[in-house]
């Protein structure tokens, strides 16, 4: 399958784009999106997903333009967006026999269905219980399990293991990866180490643009010999703010071990190695 996305924009008013003259092509496998709060993902992903329509540009499904035939991608669509809502009052049975309904999904095989996806999702024990009952994490896996309902070969997760914590996120990412081959799944997220463990390709946004897609070790190449780490005194660490871009610190008694990316090192500095997240943070800065 081949999604191919082009020149689309998203304009609300005079001054404010959600998306601009933004052209991506994904196939399958897992694209990761990262990007800061406003980037664009969110707005990306319902365009996707035919809940929001661009003001420009088309996007096209083998061929297909969605835009027009919105009914060709939703009958293969797997869709989790980041306001993922529930009906307190039902149960996890009951919520996704109801979900399964809307989406025309039914027959003998559905409990069964039902029964896997619950499982998969470490919800099996507590199915029976009201969702009103359910911790945020909880209501989120059900949130993940609906959007595997149809058996669906686009799968877009907006946000997917906010709440969840770090085994059902290895839960998670074990549960997708087994889906990749034959889908195109899009997940955005804003934890980087979700996508660093599980994308085949990485796309960074800012301020409604693509900055930049590949693969992960193509991304980390445009950081590298650009990443360092010294030890500084406590009371330069102002001033070495200031001029470099400083990724995490730690303290030792009274020096301050310092990662940053810099094109001119300072004194003392040793090389390190370039990380997703270095690439991510060096290029969203270098785009502010």
């Amino acid at each position: 399958m081949k999604l191919s996305i082009q020149h689309i924009s998203k304009q609300y008013n005079k001054d404010k784009f959600g998306l601009k003259d933004y052209s991506l092509t994904i196939e399958n496998g897992i694209l990761g999106l990262l990007g800061p709060n406003g980037a664009g993902k969110s707005t990306l992903m319902k365009i996707i997903a035919t809940i929001s329509r661009p003001t420009t540009g088309s996007v096209e499904l083998d061929g297909v333009d969605i835009l027009q035939n919105p009914n060709y991608v939703r009958k293969m669509l797997g869709y989790l967006p980041q306001d993922f809502g529930v009906y307190d009052n039902l149960n996890a049975y009951e919520f996704l026999e109801y979900i399964a309904a809307m989406k025309g999904v039914g027959g003998t095989g559905l409990r069964s269905r039902i029964n896997s996806l619950l499982e998969g999702v470490n919800l099996i024990e507590a199915a029976k219980l009201p969702i009103g009952t359910y911790s945020g994490g909880m209501k989120q896996r059900i949130g993940i399990a609906q959007a595997l309902l149809n058996d669906p070969k686009i799968l877009i997760f907006d946000e997917p293991t906010v709440g969840l914590d770090p085994e059902e996120r290895i839960r998670f990412r074990n549960l997708i990866s087994d889906l990749a081959q034959d889908a195109i799944i899009i997940l955005s997220s804003h934890i980087v180490s979700d996508i660093e463990t599980i994308a085949d390709e990485v796309a960074i946004m800012q301020s409604g643009m693509l900055i930049t897609k590949g693969d992960q070790a193509g991304v980390i190449k445009q950081v590298e010999g650009k990443v360092f780490e010294t030890l500084i005194e406590n009371a330069g660490l102002t001033d070495f703010k200031a001029k470099h871009l400083v990724l995490n610190t730690s303290r030792q008694k009274e020096k301050v071990w310092v990662r940053y990316i810099s094109d001119e090192p300072a004194p003392g500095s040793e090389f390190a190695t370039a990380s997703l997240e270095d690439a991510y943070l060096y290029l969203t800065h270098r785009n502010n």
